[in-house]
């Protein structure tokens, strides 16, 4: 990925230049290319300023999905957390950037010719990253770029890289100036009739790993050339008696929908399940500087095989095994964001 080890600038005291100081106008970035995926119903769009840079991501299921939220962490900014939606946004801006999850609600108002009858309610949630610490800038997110994201929005390919709400997402920061950037991914699995969607905006405290536990993206040490697990900064830091001076304002938001028929139990173990798996790619996860969530919707549309298990009341193998399929596809996505 271009310009991958830039250095966080550090955030000025004074006013910074935000929308009011720009012509600003959306843009569809492209970066590192597109991932194709095959889920009718489901559609995928993003839109930037390139002003910031900072922009928002939409996943737009017309005739909606149940939905459960995951919220993690000690910093979660979020908006909507129903229980059905039809379209989930993933923006930047921090909390300013729920403007955009605004503006997709607004959107889908109007191509309803404002209905509002409480059936025909159009039900968005959103989540936002803090994405101002990599940029000279308060743009963020408005209502004209979440409309924008959502009018890009299309079925079977997506842009991913530093595109949408990813477009100033970062890595790995523990010390400041080892920051890098990383930026939104996707991934799709399909076994059978069983279908997987993951979409993920990487901006985490902790680093990347893939699956040999190598780290990938963040905590770079330009003098040695060498990425380290935070875990060494703090053993480091505690055998020293002495604090970190870590960036705050991080958070990794993701959106995973499957085709398969759960039920409200179901989807929030499977939703639980997905996003506990995560740690795995990024570590540490969830800290109190981070704000993580992650939105897990069913179409409902395939049913599994009946769970032999007859003793086990509300609880069945079925979420678990299509989470263990997700979380795979999560990873996927992670690897992906990171480039």
């Amino acid at each position: 990925m271009t310009d991958t080890h830039r250095l966080a600038p550090v955030l000025p005291a004074g006013p910074r230049r935000s929308n009011g100081d720009y012509a600003l106008s959306p843009v569809h970035g492209t970066d590192r290319g597109l991932v194709e995926y095959d889920f009718p119903g489901v559609l995928l769009g993003t839109a930037e300023y390139a002003e910031g840079p900072t922009g928002a991501t939409v996943l737009s299921i017309p005739a909606g999905a149940r939905t459960f939220s995951d919220r993690r962490g000690g910093a979660v900014g979020a908006s909507g957390l129903y229980g059905f939606n039809h379209a989930i946004c993933l923006a930047g801006g921090s909390v300013y950037g729920l403007s955009a999850v605004a503006g997709v609600s607004e959107a889908l108002f109007d191509r309803t010719e404002h209905r509002s009858s409480f059936d025909q309610l159009q039900l968005v949630s959103g989540a936002i990253i803090y994405d101002y610490s990599v940029r000279d800038n308060s743009v963020y997110p408005d209502a004209a770029l979440g409309r924008a994201a959502l009018d890009a929005a299309r079925q079977g390919v997506v842009e991913v890289g530093r595109v949408g709400g990813g477009a100033s997402a970062s890595s790995g920061k523990v010390d400041p100036a080892r920051v890098e950037f990383t930026g939104q991914g996707v991934a799709f699995r399909q076994i059978g009739d069983v279908k997987v969607l993951v979409v993920t905006v990487l901006n985490p405290y902790g680093v990347i790993l893939d699956r040999q536990g190598q780290i990938i993206r963040g905590n770079y040490d330009a003098t040695t050339g060498e990425r380290r697990h935070p875990a060494l900064d703090y053993e480091e830091a505690i055998s020293e008696s002495r604090l970190v001076d870590s960036m705050s304002g991080n958070t990794t938001i993701t959106a995973v929908v499957t085709n398969v028929q759960l039920s409200d139990v179901e989807l929030k173990q499977f939703g639980l399940q997905v996003h506990s798996s995560m740690h795995r790619g990024i570590q540490p996860f969830h800290t109190p500087l981070d704000g993580d969530t992650l939105f897990a919707l069913t179409t409902d549309e395939v049913a599994l095989p009946a769970d032999p298990g007859t003793s086990r009341g509300r609880l069945s193998l079925n979420s678990t095994a299509v989470a263990t399929l997700a979380g795979e596809t999560a990873w996927d996505a992670i690897l992906c964001a990171a480039g």
